[in-house]
């Protein structure tokens, strides 16, 4: 496949430098391939998006991110419901949701060729949510997990953290929060009904994993056209300790305390049953304090896999 106009935005932080490592890497292969490639590249993750929201009416045949999920959260908030399909280079920590994708991991010349063969059959359409707060019109698009419990409170702890990577980065975190943690108070309204509780871990799952592996909504897919409401009801620290490690392999929804519910809508509001819940993160981006809507659009976004 050649002579499609792609523009390329790279994370130089993504993967502790891989994203930077990697994106001269990617540039090159693209252009050595005969695409006519634009780099969209910024300072910063503000001035790149900026930079993709001009190229796009300036036209592109195709939006390719370089990094991880952060890029791709970056990338699906500017083609979200467009044409334009999104490809994904991944090069970062976690990769959650090229991983849910079956993408290639680290391998530039493997994306490139996964990139291409979506350019000639259209690519795979998944869904997307849509989250802010109600009767607002500032919203922002998700497509792996909207992590509002303890698990936003570790992810917010990691995202300060530098070492280790990955997924160990969670486990440190895990044990930092851990010294003040009391369960919040939710009051979670789905299609099907309200769940209101103190709560432990309160996560709305597109896709399968978050944190680098951690299968905290194994069953979740990118295109069955619902979430998976993944809940815990209220843990001490030894309850949340022992369940934890279950989440790595998706087990932890075995648990008593675990729910999975299914919705197409989602309205999370705290509730005087427990402390204020923490401020909410989608796709390892802040997100916002609750309430917040959230509401799946099935296919609204076109990736480009093999």
């Amino acid at each position: 496949m050649s002579g499609a106009r792609l523009g390329v935005l790279v994370n130089p932080t993504a993967g502790s430098g891989r994203g930077g490592a990697r994106g001269p890497h990617v540039l090159a292969a693209l252009a050595a391939r005969g695409h006519d490639v634009v780099d969209l590249t910024g300072a910063d993750l503000h001035t790149a998006a900026r930079h993709a929201r001009q190229a796009v009416v300036d036209g592109l045949d195709a939006l390719v991110v370089v990094g991880g999920d952060g890029m791709v959260h970056l990338g699906v908030n500017v083609v979200a419901e467009t044409d334009l399909p999104l490809g994904v280079v991944a090069a970062g920590s976690g990769n959650d949701v090229a991983r849910a994708l079956g993408l290639p991991l680290h391998d530039v010349d493997a994306a490139v060729g996964a990139l291409e063969a979506g350019l000639e059959t259209g690519g795979r359409a998944i869904d997307a949510a849509v989250a802010g707060p109600p009767d607002f019109h500032a919203q922002e698009w998700f497509v792996g997990v909207l992590s509002a419990g303890f698990d936003a409170a570790v992810n917010a702890r990691a995202n300060q953290l530098r070492r280790p990577r990955g997924s160990g980065r969670y486990v440190r975190a895990l044990v930092d929060r851990l010294r003040t943690f009391r369960p919040y108070g939710y009051r979670i309204t789905l299609d099907g009904g309200v769940w209101e509780s103190t709560g432990t871990l309160v996560a709305v799952a597109n896709a399968p994993s978050f944190g680098g592996g951690m299968r905290i909504a194994p069953a979740a897919r990118l295109d069955d056209g619902v979430l998976d409401v993944v809940v815990a009801g209220p843990l001490t620290r030894a309850g949340l300790v022992a369940i934890f490690p279950r989440v790595y392999s998706g087990d932890h929804v075995r648990h008593p305390a675990c729910q999975v519910l299914r919705s197409t809508r989602v309205l999370l509001e705290a509730s005087p049953l427990g402390p204020l819940p923490p401020e909410t993160f989608s796709d390892g981006e802040p997100l916002g304090a609750l309430p917040l809507q959230v509401e799946v659009r099935p296919g609204a976004v076109r990736v480009l896999t093999a």
